[in-house]
């Protein structure tokens, strides 16, 4: 078991690839107003007891934090649980700033 982990270079390659990876931002509201990636659905991780049961364990997810930090405990969660097509956005939406979209403001 585990997870994998991608850099947001690597997300966008393989969705431009044709991958239908959903993407998951655990941040809270607050910090999404803030900056967020076009696309990304919001599951705040302060609502993880109530979101997590709603996830499709055969559905590729990738999962977006600030730095990368609480989207790799989610995913190290659910890879106990029995998830296998899951992955950490490695750096998080500050790197996806940094290296993709520098439209997307850093906080």
């Amino acid at each position: 078991m585990g997870f994998g982990s991608l850099t947001p270079k690597e997300f966008g390659e393989r969705v431009r690839g044709g991958e239908d990876l959903l993407l998951v931002d655990v941040r809270e509201p607050e910090e999404y107003e803030l900056a967020r990636v076009e696309g990304a659905r919001l599951l705040p991780l302060s609502l993880f007891n109530e979101w997590a049961p709603t996830l499709d364990p055969e559905r590729p997810t990738v999962f977006l934090c600030h730095h990368g930090v609480r989207s790799a405990q989610v995913c190290a969660y659910l890879s106990r649980q029995g998830f296998d097509q899951i992955y950490n956005l490695s750096g998080g939406i500050d790197r996806w700033s940094a290296e993709v979209d520098p439209s997307i403001p850093r906080y």
